[in-house]
C-alpha cells in the first residue's frame, strides 16, 4: 500500500514538480500551435503561471494542504499570463476551494478538489469549447471520482487520472476541427497532463525539491524590456508589498473588515493601492514614503508575512517597460494599453494613453503586471485596452484585483482596434455613452496582419510552406504569398474589396519606411478614393499590420 493521504509538504513538492515538468517542456508546448506562425506561447504562459504558484509554495513549510493550495492559488492568480494562464490560475483557485480547512488529503479529497478545479475553470470562460484544456481538466475530475472510491493509494489514483487525461488529449483533434487540420493536440491540455505527470514523479523524490531554472528559450518569449525612467516624477518612493495573516479573534468596536479599513487608510499615505482579502489573508500593495505606517496599520489585523519594500528612486528599472505621460493631477478617466513595438507605444502615448506596457503575441503580461499598470493611472475610471485576444482574460482578471478605482476592459483584439479606442475616447461625455461609442468604433475596424510561416502545413485549404508570407484578416488566414511585398499588396486589396475607404499601415520589424510608403502609393493608385496613412510601428512578428475602416 502506498500513500493513502498527503500533507502540505508532499503537496508542496507535487506543485513544484508539476511546474518543473511544464517548464522543461515549454518549447515543445509552444510548438503545438494551430497556426504556423511564430506566436505560439501556450507553453510560455503556462510555465510562468505555474511557476508563480510554485514560487509561493516554495516559501512554505507547513503540514496543511489547505495552506499550500491557497498559496499556490494566490501565486497563480497574480502570475497568470494569456488565456491558458488565466484558466490554469482558475484551476488552482478551484483546487484550493476544494481543500479548504484540510490538513491532509485523501484520494477522495483530491477528487473533490479536482472537481472544484474544473468547475471554477469552466465558469471563468464565457463560451467554453470542448477539445481544449477545459476538457482535459474535466476528464481529470471524472477519472478521479471514478477511481478514488475504490482505490486509496494516491499514486495509483493519479496514474489512472493521467492515463485518462492522455486518452482524452488524443481525442482533442476530433473535438476541434482546427486541431485536426493542423495535426496537433491541444497544447493547453498537454500542459495539464505534463503538470500531473510532474506532480506524480515528485511524490517519490526524497527530501526537498528545487524549482527548475528556466531554460534559455523561456526568455525569448517574454519580450519584456527594461527602461530607465525619470525618478523626479516619483512622488512616493517605496513600493511596499506584504501579506496580512488575519487574526480572526473578535475585536470590540471594529465591525469593518481589514480590507475596507486599509483601502480607506492607505490612499492617505500613498498611491497605487491594491488590497485583496481572501480567506484569512490580505494582499497589500502601495507606493508610499512611509512604509512603516502601512505596516503598523496592517498589524492591527494580524501578523505580517512576505514583506517586500523597494526604493523605486534607487531602482531605475523594472520587469515591465512602462511608457507614460506625466501623471499630472487626478482625472476622471484614464487609459492603460498593452502594446508591442516602440513605434506603436509612442503612437498610443501620443494619442492619449496614460500607461503603455509591453505585450502582444508571444509576450503576454501577467495579471499582476496589468494590475500594477492600472494602479499607476491617476484616474477614477480606467479603460484597459488589451489589443490581443490572448490578453483579454488576463486583463479582466487583473481588473478584479484593483479596488481603488473602477476598471473597464474593452476587449480590443488588435492594435488597430486599440488605436481607434484611444483616438475616439472622450471624457467630455457621460462615461456609459463614451464606452458605448468606443465599442462601436472598435467593431467598425478590421485588421490585417502579415507574418512568416514557421512550418509546412495545410490549413483552411491553404498549402503553406515554411517561409511563406501569411495574410491574416481579423485573425484568420485568408491568403498565402511567397514574399512580404506581394502579400502586403494582396492583403490590402482583399481588405478594401470587402469594405472601407480608410487604410492605415503599421510597418513592423524588418520593413523599412520606404517599403511601407511604396505600399501606400500602390494602394492610392489602385484605390484613388482611399485615404492611406503610414506609421512606423516597429512591432515584432508582424511585418505589416493593416487596418481598414
Amino acid at each position: 500500500m502506498g500513500l493513502i493521504s498527503i500533507d502540505g509538504n508532499i503537496l508542496r513538492k507535487m506543485i513544484i514538480g508539476g511546474a518543473n515538468e511544464v517548464t522543461r517542456n515549454m518549447v515543445n508546448l509552444n510548438a503545438l500551435n494551430v497556426f504556423p506562425v511564430p506566436d505560439g506561447d501556450t507553453g510560455t504562459n503556462m510555465s510562468h503561471t505555474i511557476m508563480a504558484a510554485a514560487k509561493e509554495v516554495y516559501k512554505l513549510s507547513t503540514p496543511s494542504v489547505a495552506d499550500v493550495a491557497k498559496a499556490a492559488s494566490s501565486g497563480a492568480l497574480r502570475g497568470a499570463r494569456g488565456n491558458s494562464g488565466v484558466i490554469t490560475s482558475q484551476l488552482f483557485r478551484g483546487f484550493a476551494k476544494g481543500l479548504e480547512g484540510k490538513t491532509t488529503a485523501t484520494a477522495e479529497d483530491l477528487a473533490e478538489a479536482l472537481a472544484k478545479s474544473s468547475e471554477m475553470a469552466y465558469k471563468a470562460v464565457m463560451k467554453p469549447k470542448e477539445g481544449t484544456m477545459l476538457t482535459i481538466a474535466r476528464s481529470f475530475s471524472e477519472a478521479a471520482h471514478e477511481v478514488a472510491f475504490d482505490e486509496e493509494d494516491i499514486a495509483a489514483c493519479l496514474k489512472f487520472v493521467i492515463e485518462r487525461g492522455d486518452e482524452t488529449l488524443a481525442k482533442t483533434p476530433d473535438m476541434l476541427p482546427v486541431l485536426k487540420q493542423a495535426g496537433v493536440v491541444d497544447s493547453g491540455g498537454m500542459g495539464l497532463v505534463l503538470m500531473l505527470k510532474g506532480a506524480l514523479a515528485a511524490m517519490d523524490i526524497p527530501g526537498d525539491i528545487e524549482i527548475l531554472e528556466k531554460p534559455s528559450e523561456a526568455d525569448s518569449g517574454e519580450g519584456i524590456a527594461a527602461m530607465a525612467f525619470n525618478t523626479d516624477d516619483i512622488k512616493f518612493a517605496y513600493c511596499t508589498e506584504f501579506l496580512v495573516e488575519l487574526d480572526n479573534k473578535p475585536k470590540l468596536g471594529r465591525p469593518e473588515t481589514a480590507e475596507n479599513v486599509l483601502l480607506r487608510y492607505l490612499p492617505t499615505i500613498g498611491d497605487s493601492v491594491v488590497v485583496i482579502e481572501d480567506e484569512g489573508l490580505v494582499k497589500v500593495h502601495v507606493h508610499t514614503n512611509n512604509p512603516g505606517k502601512a505596516l503598523e496599520k496592517a498589524m492591527q489585523f494580524g501578523g505580517l508575512n512576505n514583506i517586500k519594500i523597494d526604493n523605486m528612486k534607487a531602482q531605475h528599472t523594472g520587469l515591465i517597460d512602462f511608457s507614460e505621460k506625466s501623471q499630472g493631477p487626478p482625472k476622471p478617466l484614464g487609459i492603460m494599453a498593452v502594446v508591442a513595438g516602440s513605434g506603436l507605444k509612442e503612437l498610443f502615448t501620443g494619442l492619449g494613453a496614460d500607461i503603455v506596457i509591453d505585450g502582444g503575441q508571444s509576450m503576454n503580461p501577467s495579471t499582476d503586471d496589468i494590475a500594477k499598470a492600472i494602479a499607476r493611472v491617476n484616474a477614477e475610471h480606467v479603460i484597459v485596452l488589451p489589443n490581443n485576444k490572448n490578453i483579454i482574460l488576463t486583463a479582466q482578471q487583473a481588473a478584479e484585483l484593483v479596488t481603488d478605482k473602477t476598471v473597464h476592459v474593452l476587449p480590443t483584439m488588435s492594435i488597430p482596434q486599440g488605436v481607434a479606442c484611444v483616438m475616439y475616447n472622450s471624457d467630455t461625455i457621460p462615461l456609459d455613452d463614451n464606452l458605448a461609442a468606443l465599442a462601436e468604433h472598435m467593431a467598425a475596424v478590421h485588421s490585417g496582419q502579415i507574418t512568416e510561416a514557421v512550418r509546412d502545413t495545410i490549413l483552411d485549404g491553404h498549402e503553406i510552406m515554411t517561409g511563406d508570407a501569411l495574410c491574416l484578416y481579423d485573425g484568420q488566414i485568408v491568403l498565402v504569398e511567397k514574399n512580404i511585398k506581394d502579400a502586403a499588396r494582396a492583403l490590402a486589396s482583399y481588405m478594401l474589396n470587402i469594405s472601407g475607404d480608410i487604410m492605415t499601415i503599421y510597418a513592423g520589424e524588418g520593413v523599412t519606411m520606404n517599403d511601407a510608403e511604396e505600399l501606400a502609393e500602390y494602394i492610392r493608385s489602385a484605390y484613388p478614393s482611399c485615404d492611406v496613412e503610414v506609421y512606423e510601428g516597429k512591432q515584432p512578428i508582424y511585418g505589416y499590420i493593416l487596418s481598414v475602416e
